[in-house]
C-alpha cells in the first residue's frame, strides 16, 4: 500500500491531473443520449479544477482543508474534535423533471437514503466479501443519513450542464440549496452534460461556494429501484459523489498512477470499469493489488462495496473546525 503524501499536491498538478484530457466546450445543454450509460463518468475533480481557474482563492481554501486533514491524521486527535463516534446528515432531494417518469417516486429517494446509511456504516451486504488482503483496513464510516425532505420542480429542459450548473439556480430554471452549511443537497436531473458528453454525477469537494454546495446526480443512477439503470442501480454514484463532498479523490489520484493522499489504499495505475477479476494488479511500483471495490473507483454498483479506513480519516476530519463540513457535526 502507498505511502501518502505529507500535504496536497501542488495545485498546479493538481489542474493538470485532475482530467486525462480537455474536453471540447460542446453544446452545454445537447439532447440526452437515448440510452443510459454503461461507463462511469464522475465530473467531480473537472468542476474543481474549473473552480480553482476562475477563483484562485478556492485553490487556497482546499490546501488548508488538506493541512488540516494530514495533521489531524498523524496525531490521530480524530476523537477529541468530534462532538460524538458519528455524524448526522439531513438531506434534501431536489427532483428537476420534464416528464412524469424523470419526477422519481418517494421510494426511489427513500431508497438511496437506505443506500448511504448501509454503505457508510459497514451495513452493506457485500461487507463481508471485502478479500481478506483488505479486510484489515476496510471501514465502519460511521456517517449517518436521514431524509430532511423533497422539494419538486418541473422543467422544459432536456439536459443539466455541469459547467453553468444552472440546477441549482432557481432564477435559471433550477432549485436553490436549502441551507448547504448544515444539509447535503442532492439534486436529481434528467441529465447531466460535461463537456459534449455524460456524466452520472458530480460532487462540490469542501471549500466552495454555498450557492453551488451539493451533489448532482442523474435519474437513472439514483437509488436501487424506479427509474435506476443496470449497472448502476444499487445507488452506488451517490455514495462515490458523496465520498467527493467529504473531500476522497479518487482511487487512482486522477493521474497514471497517482495518489488519492490516503495511506492505506493501494496505488492504481488507473481507472476501473465494469467489475474486475480479483486479483487485478496495478502497472505500478511493486505491482500492488488494486482495491477495485472501493467506492472511489469507477467499477459498476455491484462491484464497489467498500471505504478504507484512511478515507474514514478523511471524511471524519471534514467535520472539525476548519474541515469545511463542520456545520454538520452536532
Amino acid at each position: 500500500m502507498k505511502k501518502q503524501l505529507s500535504i496536497l499536491f501542488g495545485i498546479t498538478l493538481m489542474l493538470a491531473a485532475c482530467t486525462k484530457q480537455e474536453r471540447p466546450a460542446g453544446n452545454p445543454e445537447k439532447d440526452p443520449a437515448p440510452m443510459a450509460a454503461t461507463a462511469r463518468a464522475c465530473a467531480s475533480m473537472d468542476i474543481l479544477k474549473d473552480q480553482i481557474l476562475k477563483d484562485p482563492a478556492r485553490g487556497q481554501r482546499l490546501q488548508s482543508i488538506e493541512n488540516l486533514t494530514q495533521r489531524i491524521a498523524k496525531d490521530k486527535s480524530l476523537g477529541r474534535l468530534l462532538p460524538d463516534g458519528s455524524v448526522q446528515i439531513p438531506v434534501v432531494v431536489n427532483v428537476l423533471y420534464r416528464t412524469t417518469t424523470e419526477n422519481i417516486s418517494q421510494a426511489q429517494i427513500q431508497s438511496q437514503i437506505d443506500v448511504l446509511e448501509r454503505d457508510y456504516n459497514a451495513a452493506n451486504s457485500e461487507y463481508g466479501s471485502v478479500p481478506a488482503l483488505f479486510a484489515g483496513v476496510k471501514a465502519n464510516v460511521g456517517i449517518h443519513f436521514t431524509l430532511k425532505s423533497v422539494v419538486r420542480k418541473s422543467s422544459t429542459k432536456t439536459s443539466w450542464s455541469a459547467s453553468t450548473e444552472n440546477m441549482k439556480k432557481s432564477s435559471l430554471g433550477g432549485i436553490n440549496p436549502t441551507t448547504p452549511d448544515s444539509v447535503l443537497n442532492i439534486w436529481v436531473v434528467n441529465y447531466i452534460n460535461y463537456g459534449g458528453q455524460e456524466v452520472l454525477g458530480y460532487a462540490q469537494f469542501p471549500g466552495g461556494s454555498a450557492a453551488t454546495d451539493g451533489v448532482v446526480i442523474g435519474y437513472r443512477y439514483f437509488g436501487n429501484t424506479g427509474t435506476a439503470t443496470s449497472p448502476f442501480n444499487l445507488g452506488r454514484t451517490a455514495t462515490h459523489e458523496i465520498g467527493h463532498f467529504l473531500n476522497l479523490y479518487h482511487i487512482w489520484g486522477d493521474a497514471l498512477c497517482g495518489s488519492d493522499l490516503v495511506s492505506d489504499t493501494p496505488q492504481h495505475n488507473d481507472a476501473n470499469f465494469g467489475c474486475p477479476s480479483y486479483p487485478h494488479l496495478s502497472t505500478c511500483s511493486g505491482s500492488p493489488v488494486e482495491m477495485t471495490m472501493n467506492y472511489m473507483d469507477y467499477t459498476d454498483d455491484a462491484c464497489m462495496y467498500m471505504f478504507s479506513a484512511g478515507q474514514k480519516a478523511r471524511m471524519l476530519a471534514t467535520f472539525t473546525s476548519g474541515g469545511g463540513r463542520n456545520g454538520f457535526a452536532h
